[in-house]
Parts: structure tokens; C-alpha cells; sequence
């Protein structure tokens, strides 16, 4: 894992051959990607899947086992100093100074940074997060959701290249996790790359890219509109009462050809299209995934025997 970080690296994150171990549990296997600037980048999957220990990895509170990690440029472990000054870390349960108000919890970090014009600052990332009316009160008398906000202020708080999320919607009602998508596409836009862990679904089209974890390993790689293209679709069509089913694999390409079938009968009433959620495509590819490992484990069971 030798890196200078004198020369700028063209990407966000590059992760190759990344291998995590816990004693003989193995946490990440094998895990490579790359993470451009400028961009949202989803992790999706279950609790235990590996997120975490990724991102520990790439902040450099972790040392990989195997494998090269670039973050920035730099070695997340030898450079970690140099590193933390360009990265924000949000983690899953809110760090924070229960005692302390908003304001004073993030003044708090940002002087850790060594900040100048502090207060300006404070005033500026407590208005992005929505939190100026409240900047004065204990952060042990507000909600989970608040508590999340003033973690991402904490972070916020030395204008970082690159934010790691680590579940930051979790315990957050609907409207509260839309005003952080668009807080988020706002830094985004403002070349902020940032990397989200989540094990919400619905999350994974906020971003521009997503990487489906299970038990350490990346399931698949893709943009949320691809990963949708691997479901099914199912397409009803109605003649009166009778309805004939077609079950498609893509039906943007396959619709015209099962609706020239029809020949534009007048008796068609309705056409509707079903298509597989993302949570089923997932769950798909980990069906596939236990299929593959099943054999091998039996096989393995036979040798003992």
C-alpha cells in the first residue's frame, strides 16, 4: 500500500484486492472499486454485510489484512493525518457531546481542524443542516433525527472533499431523509464526492452509482437504472374480462413486439406493466450467490466426513 498523494489521483477512492480478517471471520474478500470525484456513491445492503468495516477502512480507523486503498490520493494508515484534514466522517450512531448544544458540539470539531473565521463557519453549516433556531439548546433534548443532523454538521464543519455516511437516514422519518438527499445532492454538486452506506432500498436511486454487499463481498457494481434492467417484468393485457400474461426480462425492447400480437385490437382496454422491485433483484442475486456456495460447502462437509 505505498502512496505518496504528491500527485493528485484522478479518482475519489481506488480499493484493490481489499481483504479484511477478525481472527478467521473474513469481513471484506476481495473487495476492488473505484469511486470518482463529484460523485454519490451507494453501498446497499443488510446489517453485517461489510459496509462498515469498509468505510473504517478508507477513513484509516481500520488496517486492511490484504490489498491497496487509495482515499484522496493518500494512504488512508500512512498519511492518516493528511488525509483527515480532506475527509468528513458521518457515523451510523451520532458521536456528539449529549451536554453541549449544536453549536458548541461542532465549534468543538472544528477547532480540532484548526479553523479560521470558526464562527462564520458554524453559522454557515448549522443553516445548511436547518438547525440555527435550536443551535443553543442540549443536544440530549432532541430527536434521533436531530441528533443526525448535528452529526452531519459535525462533518460538514471543514468544508471536506470527500464525506463518508455511514447509515445517515437511519431512525430519520421520510421528510427529514428527503432534506438530507438534498443536502447531499446540493455537496455533490459542488464537487463533494460522497460514499453512503444504507440498507434502505429506496436510497440506492439517489445515487449515481451503487454496490450491493452481502457477507463481504460486491454482489454487483452498476448505476441504479442498469441494476433495474436485471429484474423482470410482468405485462397484463386486457380484452374485456380475459387477461393474457407475459412474463419479459426487459420490457422496454419486448413490449412492441408482444403488443403487434394484437394487432391494435380495438378490445384491448388496458395494458399494465409490473416490474420487480429492487429489493427482489437483490434478493435474486443473493439466491444465486447461496446456490454458488452451497455445492462447494457440501463438498467440503464430504472431505470431513
Amino acid at each position: 500500500m505505498a502512496m505518496t498523494g504528491s500527485k493528485e489521483s484522478a479518482s475519489a477512492i481506488s480499493v484493490s484486492g481489499l481483504r479484511k480478517l477478525y481472527g478467521r471471520f473474513e469481513a471484506l474478500k476481495d473487495v476492488s472499486l473505484t469511486v470518482e470525484r463529484g460523485e454519490i456513491f451507494g453501498l446497499l445492503g443488510a446489517n453485517g454485510a461489510g459496509k462498515s468495516t469498509l468505510i473504517k477502512v478508507l477513513v484509516g480507523s481500520l488496517k486492511p489484512s490484504a490489498g491497496s486503498v487509495q482515499v484522496l490520493g493518500l494512504d488512508p494508515i500512512k498519511q492518516a493525518q493528511l488525509l483527515r484534514r480532506q475527509i468528513g466522517y458521518m457515523p451510523q450512531v451520532p458521536a456528539l457531546y449529549e451536554d453541549l448544544s449544536p453549536r458548541d458540539n461542532v465549534r468543538f470539531f472544528g477547532k480540532a481542524h484548526g479553523l479560521a473565521n470558526l464562527e462564520r463557519r458554524i453559522d454557515e453549516v448549522l443553516e445548511f443542516v436547518n438547525l440555527r433556531s435550536r443551535e443553543r439548546d442540549p443536544v440530549y433534548s432532541f430527536s434521533g433525527g436531530m441528533k443526525q443532523r448535528v452529526s452531519l454538521a459535525c462533518a460538514l464543519i471543514h468544508a471536506p472533499r470527500l464525506l463518508l455516511l455511514d447509515e445517515p437516514s437511519a431512525g430519520v422519518d421520510p421528510k427529514l431523509r428527503e432534506a438530507f438527499w438534498q443536502h447531499f445532492r446540493e455537496l455533490a454538486a459542488n464537487g463533494v464526492t460522497l460514499l453512503v452506506s444504507t440498507h434502505q432500498m429506496d436510497e440506492a436511486f439517489h445515487c449515481d452509482r451503487v454496490a450491493i454487499m452481502r457477507d463481504g463481498l460486491f454482489l454487483a457494481c452498476d448505476t441504479p437504472k442498469n441494476l433495474m434492467r436485471r429484474g423482470r417484468a410482468q405485462i397484463s393485457i386486457w380484452r374485456g374480462a380475459e387477461v393474457d400474461r407475459h412474463a419479459v426480462t426487459n420490457y422496454a425492447e419486448q413490449l412492441p413486439g408482444i403488443l403487434r400480437r394484437y394487432n391494435l385490437d380495438p378490445s384491448i382496454t388496458r395494458v399494465e406493466i409490473e416490474e420487480d422491485t429492487l429489493e427482489a433483484i437483490v434478493l435474486d442475486m443473493i439466491n444465486v450467490r447461496e446456490a454458488q456456495i452451497t455445492p462447494a460447502k457440501e463438498a467440503v462437509d464430504v472431505v470431513h466426513a
